[in-house]
């Protein structure tokens, strides 16, 4: 048993990790208890499972949890609060973009990475950027204003 040292939500974090190739996920869900990310399909195709490692969207489904170590890990309850929500939470609120919301933590994360690198995104670019995060409800148009909406366009 190794101990993994990990940066999360701005917070160091010690957990006794059995396996290495454990997926960051687990970690996260069970062992921190944080629940914004998702296991949605286990192989990196949905996006549910997304995470912030560095700045960058991760499938956290797949990503081993001992790569994070000396990386800043970000989940959804790392990017706002419900005081002080994201602006990309409080535009999904306002746009009434999650019907089951499932999906939703993968969206706001995908989203949240890549405004930080398109900050005014055409309404193709974000359809493009979204187009590995699956949502069975289809509110694909809603997220997509929304998306929008954070971005001011």
């Amino acid at each position: 048993m190794a101990t993994l040292r990990l940066h999360v939500n701005g917070k160091a974090r010690a957990i006794k990790l059995d396996d290495p190739a454990t997926p960051l996920l687990y970690v996260l869900r069970d062992d921190l208890g944080l629940h914004g990310p998702r296991f949605g399909c286990g192989l990196s195709q949905c996006g549910a499972c997304t995470v912030h490692l560095d700045g960058e969207a991760v499938r956290s489904c797949v990503y081993p949890a001992s790569e994070a170590q000396g990386k800043k890990v970000v989940t959804l309850e790392g990017l706002g609060s419900p005081e002080k929500p994201h602006p990309l939470q409080k535009a999904f609120i306002e746009e009434q973009a999650a019907q089951c919301g499932y999906c939703i933590n993968g969206m706001i994360m995908q989203s949240a990475a890549f405004l930080a690198r398109n900050p005014k995104p055409s309404e193709d670019e974000v359809k493009a950027e979204l187009a590995n995060n699956l949502c069975r409800c289809g509110t694909h148009l809603r997220i997509v204003r929304a998306v929008m909406r954070a971005a001011g366009v």
